[in-house]
């Protein structure tokens, strides 16, 4: 004679527990800060670059930032693809570098042994 589990006891059709997707979520949200912290530190290096250019003045940066947008419009597409793919270039250089720089924070800090809420 078969006898079935109970039910609640079989774990392929039970799906996550509630800890399981506690644990989830918080690896998904600590992922996505980390992605997004990047990107708006790299985009802030990118103000830096042209902040440095334009003499660190907000006149020199707004002249700096008018001169790049009017190049770019003015463009052929050859030219704006091949300013695309520098740009590109550029922001994976400073995004691994930046991930490279903050590897301690990838991942989530660890609780030690002995401490109230291990485990």
């Amino acid at each position: 004679m078969v006898t079935h589990p109970a039910q609640g006891t079989d774990r392929s059709r039970a799906g996550l527990t509630r800890r399981e997707w506690q644990n989830v979520l918080y690896v998904a949200l600590h992922g996505l800060g980390l992605v997004a912290s990047t990107l708006l530190i790299t985009w802030g290096l990118f103000c830096l670059f042209f902040l440095a250019i334009g003499g660190f003045s907000f006149d020199g940066f707004v002249h700096q930032m008018n001169n790049f947008t009017t190049r770019y419009v003015a463009a052929d597409p050859a030219r704006a693809g091949a300013f695309l793919n520098m740009f590109a270039i550029a922001h994976m250089i400073l995004s691994t570098a930046v991930v490279a720089l903050r590897a301690n924070r990838i991942l989530p800090p660890r609780a030690e042994e002995g401490a109230p809420r291990h485990g």
